[in-house]
């Protein structure tokens, strides 16, 4: 008969009887260890190395297609997210985003990782309620939230004026 816990909770492992407390103790000697400088390092270095890629390609539309810095923002976004999307597609992206941990999830190159591998994981299901339905779970909530915030920030930016004529 499994053992009883303080909060009265009956306990039973692999036919062996544990207190709810035992089982933390032991659950918590084989937890391993976080290193939280060296994860909080590397996510700085990989996000910052995703940037600067970023900075990079936006550098050469401006030099070598004769471009703004404000008309080369989109499409120096538009080619991180094919170079995100490619790089999933060979298993590249998600190995680098192991290693590296929300370095890899904050810039938009995360984002199109996470649609392109929900894609990738339903394309066994079709196209329309596969691929189109199931790549939007994510997308759907990021797309709400973007566009509230960013209805909220227009509403500031209403009332107190802020950024001058245009």
């Amino acid at each position: 008969m499994p053992a009883k816990s303080r909060s009265g909770a009956r306990v039973k492992l692999n036919s062996m009887s544990l207190t709810e407390e035992d089982y933390k103790e032991i659950a918590k000697k084989h937890k391993p260890k976080s290193n939280i400088f060296g994860n909080c390092l590397k996510a700085f270095l990989v996000g910052g190395l995703i940037c600067l890629i970023g900075q990079c390609i936006q550098q050469l539309f401006m030099t070598f297609g004769g471009m703004t810095s404000r008309e080369a923002s989109s499409p120096t976004v538009a080619v991180l997210i094919i170079i995100s999307v490619i790089l999933t597609s060979f298993g590249v992206y998600d190995k680098i985003a192991q290693w590296a941990g929300a370095g890899t999830a904050v810039p938009v190159t995360g984002f199109a990782n996470s649609m392109c591998s929900s894609a990738l994981e339903s394309k066994a299901e079709g196209l329309v309620l596969g691929v189109g339905a199931n790549m939007f779970k994510l997308a759907g909530s990021v797309i709400v939230f973007g566009v509230v915030a960013a209805f909220l920030i227009g509403v500031v930016h209403v009332i107190f004026g802020l950024g001058g004529s245009h």
